[in-house]
């Protein structure tokens, strides 16, 4: 492992000023970092510690939620305002790694995350163009049973592999940073990039900027959410394909749908075709089946994953019946 310097930073103030200097990287929970640097794909000079900022789960002025930067995922998930009016979120948090690492890891962590890609881990044997940008990439032609079908590019096949970034783009989460340049939020489902020709940037967060929290809107009275993920074992698995959703059906009519996906894209995906479908429409099973259908018109299966299409398919439809 490279050496680098550790500081703790005691407000967002002192995290971005110590986060300034090049080569550093912010440390949450370190469930991802520390791998990485471990495996030696990352190499940060400097860490500086933001576990110590807002971890505060509030209440806002529209009947919503504000969750610090800090905040722990066990937290999050354990929250009764979360697991009664946001249960998709509850139940995402939960699908995703173990206890241990639920207590450790933050929000601003988990929607920094990277791949967990084969190839991208594989420093030493396999050309990734996410670790080293114009290297290539073996997962096109290699073993790619757990890559993309939605969004990806010639130059990445890489999936993302957080359960509650899904969960937040069904939610309509919006990102609230800190950097030298102010404050500024940025929609959750446009904070995460499609990979195009630049796959080694994941997201549109700006060197030195700190993600402070994630404001959820309130949910009308009407509007049912849950998460289902499908994995190859119980527990401690990364999506094959997941699907959060929201739903508020009024009089047998959908009045309102979303729906994301993980497991399937570079980013959380936002099934904005099925969504389209639906509304306005009768909330019947051969609906549900033909939206799920429109958003996967679209998928670009490799050799591997195939199944993905179909699997993907039945699971949005399957989550859709059960919240209708």
């Amino acid at each position: 492992m490279t050496p680098f310097s550790y500081a703790r930073a005691g407000d967002a103030g002192e995290a971005l000023r110590l986060g300034a200097i090049a080569g550093t990287k912010f440390l949450g929970g370190g469930t991802n970092l520390i791998d990485l640097m471990r495996e030696t794909i990352e190499a940060p000079a400097a860490l500086v510690d933001v576990t110590g900022l807002s971890d505060a789960i509030e209440g806002t002025d529209d009947g919503g939620l504000m969750i610090g930067g800090a905040a722990r995922n066990t937290a999050i998930a354990a929250d009764r305002r979360v697991r009664t009016r946001y249960p998709v979120l509850a139940r995402a948090i939960l699908a995703g790694a173990s206890t241990q690492i639920r207590n450790m890891a933050t929000t601003g962590g988990n929607l920094l995350q990277r791949t967990r890609c084969t190839y991208f881990y594989d420093n030493e044997g396999s050309r990734c163009n996410k670790r080293s940008p114009g290297q290539g990439c073996d997962a096109i032609e290699g073993f790619n049973r757990i890559h993309a079908i939605l969004g990806a590019s010639d130059s990445c096949v890489a999936t993302h592999p957080s359960d509650m970034c899904v969960a937040l783009a069904a939610l309509d989460a919006v990102v609230h940073l800190a950097g030298d340049g102010g404050r500024r939020t940025v929609p959750l489902v446009d904070f995460h990039r499609l990979p195009g020709d630049a796959p080694e940037v994941d997201t549109v967060i700006r060197p030195g900027e700190l993600i402070t929290g994630v404001a959820l809107p309130p949910l009308g009275d009407g509007m049912r959410s849950t998460y289902r993920k499908v994995r190859d074992r119980a527990s401690y698995a990364f999506a094959l394909v997941s699907v959060a959703a929201v739903l508020e059906v009024e009089g047998g009519t959908v009045k309102e749908v979303r729906i994301a996906l993980g497991g399937v894209a570079h980013k959380p995906w936002r099934a904005s075709k099925a969504e389209a479908a639906l509304r306005g429409q009768s909330a019947t099973a051969a609906n549900f089946r033909a939206a799920a259908e429109a958003e996967l018109a679209d998928a670009r299966p490799l050799r591997d994953n195939g199944f993905k299409v179909e699997l993907a398919t039945r699971t949005i439809a399957a989550v859709l019946e059960e919240l209708a």
